[in-house]
């Protein structure tokens, strides 16, 4: 599987806003997104003056954040946006309730991992199980009703009870179910984009008219 294996922080600093890649280090003072006035663009002198952004580069600046939210490289996500694009209702909804259904995704958001980068990896070395058989793909699409559990071997891992912790703390998503004690947890509905709080300030039909140029 293809993925980005370069600094996450450089991601946070072109998109002037945390993407949370890179799990407990974002909520901490480790994150360099916390000095404003010294974080500028990758590359860039970050007291040199910005341009004002075109319409193409808006919406390609929202196309970028919510990819690299989800961890996906383009072709992936060009190809998911033309899945979304082909089923009846709104396209970028339709969007997002399919990055939504994505197993590392779900992973991430039922604690087992910090990160969506680490439920990838989680699910890429086996340790993650749909409905009981052992899935490795990170992309595959999960529907209503499918239990995602922790393997043997990953309820060992120390990592993985750490992430668990912060259930206690936030709770996780109303279109999921977690039982921590066996570490599985239901994916019981597709969620509705009102019910995606995190990618409020996404406005996603910048991304569709991206797509239609």
């Amino acid at each position: 599987m293809a993925r980005y294996t370069g600094p996450k922080c450089r991601y946070c600093r072109a998109e002037r806003t945390k993407l949370f890649l890179k799990g407990e280090r974002c909520h901490s003072g480790k994150c360099p997104m916390n000095d404003t006035k010294s974080t500028g663009l990758p590359g860039k002198d970050p007291r040199a003056r910005s341009k004002k952004p075109t319409d193409y580069g808006l919406q390609l600046r929202e196309k970028q954040k919510l990819k690299r939210t989800y961890c996906m490289l383009e072709k992936q996500f060009k190809l998911t946006f033309d899945e979304a694009a082909r089923i009846p209702g709104k396209t970028g909804e339709n969007l997002i309730m399919l990055l939504e259904q994505r197993l590392d995704n779900v992973v991430f958001r039922l604690h087992f991992a910090a990160s969506r980068n680490q439920a990838a990896q989680f699910v890429n070395h086996g340790h993650i199980f749909v409905n009981g058989k052992r899935v490795s793909i990170p992309s595959y699409r999960l529907r209503p009703g499918d239990v995602v559990s922790v393997g043997v071997k990953g309820q060992k891992m120390l990592m993985i009870k750490e992430n668990l912790k912060e259930y206690t703390k936030s709770g996780v998503c109303q279109w999921l179910s977690l039982d921590v004690d066996a570490m599985k947890g239901t994916f019981v509905a597709v969620p509705r984009r009102s019910e995606v709080t995190e990618l409020e300030k996404i406005n996603e039909q910048l991304v569709v008219e991206l797509y239609s140029r």
